[in-house]
């Protein structure tokens, strides 16, 4: 098969993380290369509260990669990545050739903010009474208009 160039987006378990950074990518890049992958790109991503738990996990640093392998390896590889420790989820998207140098450029640029995290339970709330109350004006409004 063709090699091909994948995004992989991997969820880390931070409290092994928090040790070594720079040991823990070389896990993921380890695994990888075991897989005959070559690294184009990667880059901690973020560090943040999960939206909902992941078993005992709370919190996980993403670690964003870009490689290039053959795809009939890409099982095998999730495979591996499944039995890892430090590896909560996994995420491989095939990008397109075209896209290659866009994406990795901008990805090894770009930084998200830190508002953009999961809502806490206080915006939720506010959200939701701020609906409701959207829905009451539109109630009156038909009631006025039957009158």
């Amino acid at each position: 098969m063709p090699v091909n160039t994948y995004e992989g987006m991997f969820l880390l378990d931070s409290a092994k993380v928090a040790t070594s950074w720079e040991e823990s990518e070389r896990h993921v890049h380890d695994l990888l290369r075991k897989h005959e992958a070559e690294i184009v790109a990667s880059r901690q991503w973020d560090d943040r509260r999960l939206s909902y738990p992941i078993g005992p996990h709370k919190k996980g640093c993403y670690l964003l990669t870009y490689f290039r392998v053959d795809g009939a390896k890409i099982k095998e590889l999730v495979n591996d990545l499944h039995l890892d420790e430090l590896v909560i989820r996994e995420l491989i998207l095939k990008v397109h050739p075209k896209l290659v140098d866009h994406l990795v450029t901008q990805a090894m640029s770009f930084t998200p903010s830190d508002d953009s995290g999961p809502p806490d339970d206080d915006d939720r709330r506010d959200r939701r009474d701020r609906d409701r109350g959207e829905r009451r004006g539109r109630d009156r409004d038909r009631d006025r208009d039957r009158d």
